[in-house]
């Protein structure tokens, strides 16, 4: 049976509505299919820039590589700086990991 184990970013905003929602989608389309998901949600974006200075954990790369997706919601909030930008640490975590990702900023 193939297994995913796939890391939820719900970030800011309105990703925090919006990616229950999305989730839900993605265990209905799998249902009564061999495929499991298992989803682990992680705290980042900018309001965890806010209150801890950096946009993840210090190993927040390495976390992210055992996983097998990313799935992120919306990122952005007022205060951090361009230079801090979520979809900029989520990027070098794709093309290092060798996935592939769809951003908006």
């Amino acid at each position: 049976m193939p297994s995913f184990r796939i890391a939820v970013i719900a970030g800011d905003g309105i990703g925090k509505e919006v990616i229950p929602g999305g989730i839900a989608a993605l265990e209905a389309a799998t249902r009564g299919t061999d495929m499991s998901l298992a989803f682990t949600e992680l705290p980042w974006g900018c309001e965890f820039y806010s209150t801890h200075g950096r946009m993840m954990d210090e190993d927040g790369f390495e976390q992210l590589a055992k996983f097998d997706a990313i799935y992120f919601g919306a990122l952005g909030f007022p205060g951090p700086p361009d230079s801090s930008s979520p979809s900029a640490s989520a990027s070098g975590s794709t093309s290092t990991s060798g996935r592939c990702g769809s951003f908006r900023d």
